[in-house]
C-alpha cells in the first residue's frame, strides 16, 4: 500500500505502467474512491504511467476534520504528484474530480500537459443546495441522501444490474466527514474565471442521463477553453467510466494518443 503525506493528512495512491510511460492522473467523484476507473484502464494504451489516488476523506485515505476547502484538494494533488514525480501529464477528473483538474491547470500549468474534464463543471450547483445535502448527512448519514444520489448519479437501468449494490456501498462507506468536508469545497467553488483563461488541449466528457452534471453544464464549462473536444455518451449517468467503459475508454484513448501515447 503506498501512502503520502499531504499537509495535514495522509493519501493513498498506486501507480502504475511503464516508467517510461506517459503520465495521466485519474481523480474521482465525490463517494467513489479510485476503483471507479478499474473497468477503464484495461481498455486503455499500454505505454501509461498511471497515477490513481483517493482524495482527502475518501478510500483508504486519511480524513481531516471538515470543512475542507478545493484549494486543500488541489494542493495534496500537486504534492502528489511532486511526490511520485509526474510532471506534464494528461490530468482525467470526474465531477469533484474535474475541478480539481481545472484549479491545478490553473494553479500548476507545468504539471498539465492536457485535461479531460467529465462530467463536471467550472461551478456545480449552488451554497445552499450544498448546504441542505451536508445538514441532511451530518444529521442522517450518508444513508440520509443514498437513494437521491444513485438517482442522479445512474442511469434507470444500471439500478437493475448486479454492479449496482456496489456502488451504494461504495457510496455509504465513505466516511461522513470526508463527503460533507468536499461537498464543502464544491459549494465554495467557482472557475469559471480561471477556467476560462485555461489554453491547452481539453477533452470534455458527459452522460445524456446525468442528474449531477447535465451535459449542458458540462459543455458549457467546455466551451471556456478554446479548441476543447466534446463528446457525449447516450444512456449513462454521471459516472459513464461505470455504464459505458467501453466508450469513455475510446473516447479517452483517442485524445491521449492525440497527446502522444
Amino acid at each position: 500500500m503506498q501512502m503520502a503525506t499531504s499537509g495535514d493528512t495522509r493519501l493513498h495512491y498506486i501507480v502504475s505502467g511503464p516508467e517510461d510511460g506517459m503520465p495521466v492522473v485519474f481523480a474521482n467523484s465525490l463517494g467513489t474512491d479510485l476503483r471507479l476507473w478499474d473497468k477503464v484502464l484495461p481498455l486503455l494504451p499500454a505505454n501509461l504511467r498511471i497515477l490513481r489516488f483517493d482524495k482527502r476523506g475518501h478510500g483508504l485515505s486519511e480524513v481531516p476534520p471538515a470543512p475542507y476547502s478545493m484549494g486543500a484538494l488541489i494542493s495534496d494533488t500537486e504534492r502528489l504528484m511532486d511526490h511520485v514525480g509526474f510532471k506534464n501529464a494528461v490530468v482525467v477528473g470526474l465531477s469533484i474530480g474535474g475541478m480539481i483538474a481545472q484549479g491545478l491547470a490553473a494553479k500548476r500549468l507545468d504539471l498539465v500537459r492536457a485535461l479531460v474534464l467529465s462530467n463536471t463543471g467550472a461551478k456545480i450547483g449552488t451554497r445552499d443546495m450544498w448546504q441542505e445535502r451536508i445538514d441532511a448527512v451530518t444529521q442522517g448519514g450518508m444513508a440520509s441522501v443514498l437513494d437521491a444520489t444513485m438517482g442522479r448519479w445512474f442511469s434507470k437501468p444500471f439500478h437493475a444490474t448486479d454492479e449496482f449494490p456496489g456502488w451504494q456501498q461504495m457510496f455509504l462507506r465513505t466516511p461522513v466527514d470526508g463527503w460533507t468536508g468536499c461537498a464543502a469545497a464544491i459549494a465554495g467553488t467557482d472557475f469559471i474565471s480561471s477556467t476560462s483563461g485555461l489554453r491547452l488541449p481539453t477533452l470534455a466528457i458527459a452522460g445524456s442521463e446525468d442528474g449531477s452534471t447535465p451535459p449542458d453544464l458540462v459543455f458549457e464549462t467546455a466551451d471556456l477553453i478554446p479548441g476543447v473536444q466534446k463528446h457525449l455518451i447516450r444512456g449513462a449517468g454521471h459516472l459513464p467510466c461505470v455504464e459505458a467503459p467501453e466508450e469513455f475508454a475510446r473516447v479517452l484513448s483517442d485524445f491521449l494518443i492525440a497527446q502522444g501515447a
